[in-house]
């Protein structure tokens, strides 16, 4: 053990081939793999640290930027190795594209561009004066409907600027391409084919870049032009408004709270507790009450809207939140021996 406090030799080599890439000489015990990433770097400028997967083993998990080298499993020769995650791009600019685009593409069918409908005038309008109301009535809940969804969206952008701090700075820049792309085919056969076979979407919102594709499904039988209104009127529209804005609140809230978690760039995970803002106190029984705000929103939104396809997109969420917030649950009673025993996933008392 006493060669542990002289020098380092560190090689590198490529995780398929198993080809040395680079041998690094005299590494300072307690250098860490991110201090490793940049002397790569310097070598091979082509691939930036973001870029980089380091690991102990070829098939193993990467290694974190502030594991120090001295504590890991290897002698004072160590082997590592390095993987090309591909071109890279930030977070926050992933969720600007990822919320930017449902506001426009929202957008296209509340306007009823031609190209959407293309319903014929007689299917559309009445002689009638009760008709013309009802008409009146589903153009103003349509219009309703858009500035919630609008809201959701605009807070959505306002968060990412502002208030989220993302543990990981990037993400490979062919999952954005991917996801987007299937988005678009999904949304393509779906115009072909009239009606939405749901099968094909649940593969979809396994992964965070869905919202493209769901903006333009909820949207086009929210503003089409034989959408009905809501069966118990402005007391259901009502509900749905307070409960909606009361559950963006609290989803603010939440991000604003778990956001102080991680000041001055600290990326050392914390149990949250509740502080003295109301909507925080759902921290008492659940470990995500983000994702049971998120999921409020989008019951409310489903309520209001009295449509099909918003209520499947809530049910959609409402899975893959679950599934996400029993992950982040279990990974707090791990890493927390005293973490709170009352705390549910996303539910309380029951889930």
């Amino acid at each position: 053990m006493g060669g542990r406090a002289g020098f380092f030799e560190v090689e590198i080599l490529d995780w398929k081939t198993k080809k040395q890439l680079c041998y690094l000489d005299k590494v300072e015990p307690n250098a860490t793999i991110r201090e490793i990433r940049l002397m790569f770097h310097k070598l091979y400028p082509r691939w930036y640290p973001a870029r980089q997967s380091i690991k102990l083993d070829p098939k193993g998990k990467s290694l974190r930027d502030e594991e120090i080298l001295q504590h890991l499993p290897v002698g004072t020769t160590a082997t590592l190795y390095f993987k090309d995650l591909g071109p890279q791009i930030g977070w926050t600019t992933v969720f600007l594209i990822e919320y930017t685009g449902p506001l426009f593409i929202y957008f296209l069918f509340y306007f009823r561009m031609p190209f959407v409908y293309g319903l014929d005038e007689r299917f559309t309008s009445s002689p009638h004066p009760v008709v013309n109301t009802l008409k009146c009535f589903c153009l103003a809940v349509s219009s309703l409907a858009c500035i919630c969804h609008s809201f959701h969206y605009i807070k959505r952008l306002i968060e990412t600027v502002f208030v989220h701090r993302f543990s990981h700075g990037t993400m490979p820049l062919r999952n954005i391409v991917k996801e987007h792309s299937l988005m678009l085919s999904v949304w393509l056969w779906h115009r072909a084919a009239v009606e939405m076979q749901t099968p094909c979407f649940l593969d979809v919102c396994k992964n965070c870049l869905y919202y493209w594709g769901f903006a333009a499904w909820l949207a086009y039988y929210i503003n089409h032009p034989l959408y009905t209104p809501p069966s118990y009127g402005k007391k259901q529209i009502n509900f749905a408004v307070i409960m909606f804005l009361l559950c963006e609140a609290g989803n603010f809230s939440i991000h604003v709270a778990l956001s102080d978690l991680r000041r001055n760039g600290s990326k050392t995970r914390k149990i949250p507790y509740p502080t003295k803002n109301p909507f925080t106190w759902l921290f008492f029984f659940v470990s995500c009450p983000n994702y049971t705000y998120e999921v409020g929103t989008w019951i409310s939104f489903t309520i209001m809207t009295q449509c099909v396809p918003v209520g499947l997109f809530t049910l959609l969420c409402f899975i893959q939140m679950t599934i996400w917030a029993k992950d982040k649950h279990c990974t707090y009673l791990r890493e927390f021996k005293d973490y709170p025993s009352l705390r549910m996933p996303i539910i309380p008392f029951l889930l």
